[in-house]
């Protein structure tokens, strides 16, 4: 019921501009309390010790947050759980290219360009607008099958939870010299939680 007005809502109001103009997305929030620590502990010896304990300090914090939340009321649940969900937004980025398409092939490349990490200047509209869909595939489950996963399996805080380690796996669980070590618990614990969507997705 919940989850079904939630993606009900995130289908028709997506991500207001309006709102996030003036307040931190949840996001931002979250991006910004793994950058505090990645600044903080991020540094000497024992780095993975220091990163598993950096996850499940960040993991915990949001299953928390995520029950005092549903503890106010199931419609701020509602609200919370449609602004973590992005079927809308994904759905934007898809249109917006194939909108820019329309009006051109340069205009098409620079659309394609601002949601895919490649490079862009030597792809044919084919190539364009199979780029946008698979961007928007591969995003599929980050952005709304596993949030609503494990949404259905512990509400708002296996939700937030699922956000928060997702987040630190894209910010810092890469295999660089600053992260290898401490991004690591990061970038594991994100594959263990994103094997089932995946695979319902693949």
């Amino acid at each position: 019921m919940i989850l079904a007005a939630a993606l009900a809502l995130d289908a028709a109001l997506g991500e207001p501009d309006w709102l996030w103009r003036r307040l931190p997305h949840p996001a931002v929030l979250i991006g910004r309390a793994i950058g505090a620590l990645d600044r903080r502990w991020n540094a000497g010896g024992h780095r993975r010790i220091r990163g598993v304990a950096a996850i499940a300090l960040l993991a915990t914090g949001g299953a928390l947050c995520g029950w005092g939340l549903a503890s106010i009321h199931w419609s701020v649940e509602i609200v919370v759980a449609a602004i973590l969900l992005a079927q809308r937004s994904l759905a934007g980025h898809v249109a917006g290219v194939a909108q820019a398409l329309r009006s051109g092939l340069p205009r098409g490349r620079h659309a394609v360009a601002r949601i895919v990490g490649r490079d862009v200047d030597d792809m044919d509209a084919p190539q364009v607008a199979r780029a946008a869909i698979e961007s928007a595939a591969e995003n599929l489950s980050d952005g709304v099958v596993a949030p609503a996963l494990w949404f259905a399996v512990a509400g708002l805080p296996g939700m937030l939870a699922y956000k928060v380690v997702n987040t630190a796996d894209s910010m810092i669980g890469y295999r660089t010299a600053r992260h290898g070590a401490f991004g690591w618990a990061s970038a594991r614990l994100d594959d263990i939680v994103n094997w089932g969507p995946a695979r319902l997705t693949a």
